[in-house]
């Protein structure tokens, strides 16, 4: 089974850092994904938390997806994404002498990274065949949730997390304990799936259920939008906000194959409203409006991951800070002058 995996930054907020650009998965290729109008994603409130995903389904599907014998071939959105993070850690020039990884897994940001930068790592999963040192760095593997941090406050010079936060009932407690974990003048760089993720086959699915059982249910988890992002930073505590958005496009033979690759990356559906049968009829006929929509001309079909990257930093008095109110000495109405040609004095 071929896949082509291809990629770019598309819509970038202010970022700390140039984008990667190149992929390192042998084989697959980095391309610009277009982009038409901008489709809407899942709102996150604040208020509350919202139990939306089956936290032990969830452990469960990672479990199984760990035991594969070929559980390899799936990784590779994991590694991609996880250079992708590495190469932020990179852009701040200093040593983190401890680091925890959030959901880490088979450490996929950590393997990137070498023990120069990071001199002690913590890694934690939910899931214990999950949970796998693979890098040069010092580390120490802790079965945890993500919803339940087991460390002291002020403990990390850095925490880091790669496509596991989309997993989490209560996102913004999430951020808030990352946040109590982290010294003062920590910072946290993480990265999970956005709210177009997998648009695709959002739609195809949904189309094929409402013409072949007259309604449908939800087939895709729903995700976090990235204009909630920087808000649920800034109330976790975070200063010096970051947020940026990479569109990751893997071509696949056809819906099946997006759906067995979903699968062994543990990354299938765990909402609790989620309707685990699947009539024949409703994939063939997602599978031909999939080619019909959204096909390509050699006869592949794309799925999209939105990945939203974030950084952000525990405040500190050592960090620069906003200059107060009414203290600017020009005015931006002056700006529209400073092209003008000065007046010169006629003879």
């Amino acid at each position: 089974m071929s896949r082509t995996v291809c990629g770019t930054v598309l819509r970038r907020l202010p970022a700390a850092g140039s984008a990667p650009a190149a992929s390192r998965s042998s084989g697959r290729r980095l391309q610009a994904v277009p982009r038409s109008e901008p489709r809407r994603g899942l709102s996150v409130s604040s208020r509350g938390t919202m139990n939306v995903f089956n936290r032990e389904m969830k452990k469960r599907q990672k479990n199984w997806a760990a035991s594969l014998q070929d559980g390899h071939q799936y990784d590779y959105l994991r590694d991609e994404v996880g250079s992708r993070v590495a190469d932020r850690v990179y852009d701040i020039a200093r040593t983190f002498p401890v680091a925890l990884d959030v959901g880490g897994g088979k450490s996929h940001i950590a393997e990137h990274l070498s023990k120069d930068v990071v001199q002690r790592l913590f890694l934690t999963d939910i899931s214990e065949k999950t949970l796998r040192r693979q890098s040069e760095i010092p580390t120490h593997c802790v079965l945890a949730d993500e919803e339940f941090l087991p460390f002291k406050e002020n403990t990390f010079d850095l925490v880091v997390s790669s496509l596991s936060l989309h997993w989490i009932n209560d996102l913004p407690g999430a951020l808030k304990q990352i946040h109590q974990v982290l010294k003062p003048d920590g910072v946290f760089i993480g990265a999970m799936a956005g709210g177009e993720t997998l648009y695709e086959l959002r739609c195809s699915l949904q189309l094929a259920e409402t013409e072949r059982e007259g309604g449908f249910s939800p087939r895709v988890s729903p995700y976090t939008a990235v204009t909630d992002l920087g808000n649920l930073l800034g109330q976790a505590g975070f200063n010096m906000l970051t947020v940026d958005v990479d569109d990751v496009q893997v071509h696949y033979p056809g819906i099946m194959e997006v759906m067995t690759d979903l699968q062994g990356m543990g990354e299938s559906n765990c909402a609790w409203n989620r309707r685990s049968l699947l009539h024949r009829d409703t994939i063939l006929a997602a599978a031909a409006i999939y080619k019909e929509m959204y096909g390509n001309e050699d006869g592949s079909v794309p799925a999209t991951f939105e990945i939203l990257y974030m950084i952000g930093w525990k405040p500190h008095e050592s960090q620069a800070k906003p200059a107060k109110r009414g203290s600017a000495t020009a005015s931006f109405g002056d700006l529209s002058k400073i092209s003008q040609p000065a007046d010169t004095d006629k003879s």
